[in-house]
């Protein structure tokens, strides 16, 4: 629901942002002033504010996915371009009644002009950098310690990766980058700590095709997954989702293209790694999905396992570290927060969450959270990585 409440100044910005680019254009060439060519820039402006909106009520196809694109490229262009835009109008007014030599020097037209091509700059420079930095996989090593016997296992090497968001945004050609970097790592065990999907399997771009690439990463010990608070069959306006008050969960075609790509999916349930090591995936917190009204906490999901052997828990968002740690948990891997994927994101999440990124020891516990692989919402990543984790555990 936070979408509705927050279109109306979606359109607020977008109208103010219109008016302001009119007014450079036209200061910039006359040409501009003219009605029927402001009314074409209008027009052109106003497809790419509403074409998320448009796409909602278009049906699944080709256009749905351009439309949507559009409007996700143009989320992380406007809100770049609103930062730059308010900044300028500041400096402005700081220079008109505090800097009046410069004022007078340069004029009211020729800041104009400066300020918006200054503007126009850095947000084409920063949508550039952005959309790489959201295309280019990272890989990022960890080396943690279990004071545990792994039995038969000296060690494990574990790809953690989460947040791919198949969907409008991720298809076929990251999935493929994703697992050649998967496989370069010659893993014992893959994981995915959750938001494999991006709300509608419709949006899947070639669902079999897509199961055919998943299938392709190569693991010793096998495929595991949890699903996240996304992997649920709810409409998605700009990142954030909404609909009814009825149960949220997973579309039957999701669970079945995880089978057709061999991943298996844990639902508050464990497996034995090499009969040595437990591996406990969570259902999500906030939306754990069909079948399941309320998951275990972490000293019921305890109880369940010896805890003398190294336990190995896989959650899509690094809740409840402190619970996890006092009953016995040695690593826990999740993802969910992308490092706030666009900058000033970055810096809500950290105070958002005790780890938002990277690695924590919390008692004697190990806890990871990754970037993520895909993204949501706007196309882009600013000050953030598109990552695996690749995680060398060693048993004492």
């Amino acid at each position: 629901m936070i979408a509705v409440f927050l279109s109306p100044f979606y359109l607020l910005m977008n109208g103010y942002l219109l008016w302001r680019s009119l007014l450079w254009l036209g200061v910039c060439y006359k040409g501009f002033q003219k009605s029927g060519v402001m009314i074409t820039v209008s027009v052109l402006y106003s497809c790419l504010a509403l074409a998320m909106l448009i796409a909602m009520f278009l049906p699944h196809g080709e256009l749905k996915r351009q439309a949507k694109l559009i409007g996700n490229y143009w989320l992380g262009i406007m809100m770049y371009l609103s930062l730059a835009v308010v900044l300028a109008d500041v400096a402005r007014l700081a220079l008109k009644y505090g800097g009046k030599q410069v004022w007078s020097t340069m004029g009211h037209t020729g800041l104009h002009r400066a300020a918006g091509a200054v503007c126009l700059l850095f947000v084409l420079g920063i949508s550039i950098y952005g959309l790489y930095a959201s295309r280019h996989i990272h890989t990022t090593p960890y080396e943690v310690e279990i004071p545990k016997s792994g039995g038969e296992l000296d060690g494990l090497k574990i790809v953690l990766a989460a947040d791919l968001h198949m969907g409008y945004n991720i298809g076929c050609a990251q999935m493929e980058d994703m697992v050649e970097k998967i496989n370069e790592q010659h893993p014992d065990l893959v994981v995915f700590a959750g938001d494999l999907f991006d709300n509608e399997y419709e949006a899947l771009e070639d669902p079999a095709r897509l199961a055919k690439i998943l299938r392709g990463i190569e693991s010793t010990y096998g495929v595991y997954a949890v699903y996240g608070n996304h992997d649920i069959e709810e409409k998605i306006l700009a990142g954030f989702t909404f609909g009814g008050k009825e149960e949220k969960a997973s579309h039957e075609q999701m669970d079945q293209l995880l089978v057709d790509a061999d991943i298996r999916l844990l639902r508050d349930e464990y497996v034995m790694i090499a009969d040595s090591v437990y591996l406990y995936g969570r259902p999500d917190h906030d939306r754990p999905g069909r079948g399941i009204e309320e998951r275990k906490t972490p000293l019921e999901l305890a109880a369940e396992m010896d805890m003398s052997r190294p336990v190995i828990v896989l959650d899509h968002q690094p809740k409840e570290l402190q619970e996890l740690a006092d009953a016995g948990v040695d690593l826990d891997l999740c993802g969910h927060t992308h490092d706030g994927q666009m900058l000033p994101g970055k810096l809500l999440t950290d105070r958002m969450w005790e780890n938002s990124c990277g690695y924590l020891k919390k008692g004697s516990m190990h806890n990871i959270v990754t970037s993520g692989v895909g993204i949501f919402g706007p196309n882009m990543r600013v000050g953030t990585k598109a990552e695996i984790c690749s995680i060398s555990v060693r048993f004492a």
